[in-house]
């Protein structure tokens, strides 16, 4: 009778669905850092609305919800809830600064359309 030996699996680093850029993580934190009391972190999401049917939001958090994942990233929290993560996916949030404007901008590959003005997105 022949045995299989398995070998144990590796463990791989796993990949955040969204990604902050050290950028905005900077600013996050410096806009923080101007809050009293001092938030626990950030909470990033989709919500619906906007020409094109969904945009995104941005806000501080104090703590997490049920159903909400937490990532890190430089000991800053970013709070996600479940329903937001399906269309966060593969996102990048950077920080921008122009001539012309500076914010948050969102990379994300699952965006099939935009609005003109460029703040609401379809997927």
């Amino acid at each position: 009778m022949a045995t299989a030996t398995t070998t144990p699996a590796q463990e791989t680093a796993k990949k955040p669905p969204i990604t902050l850029t050290p950028q905005a993580i900077a600013k996050v934190r410096e806009i923080m850092a101007t809050q009293d009391p001092t938030p626990a972190g950030l909470r990033v999401g989709v919500v619906g609305g906007g020409c094109s049917g969904f945009q995104y939001s941005m806000a501080f958090e104090n703590q997490s919800g049920m159903m909400d994942k937490v990532f890190t990233f430089d000991d800053l929290k970013v709070f996600v809830d479940a329903t937001s993560l399906m269309y966060l996916n593969g996102c990048t949030v950077d920080y921008v600064e122009t001539l012309e404007a500076a914010g948050f901008k969102f990379e994300n590959p699952q965006v099939k359309s935009t609005c003109g003005c460029g703040s609401s997105f379809n997927v």
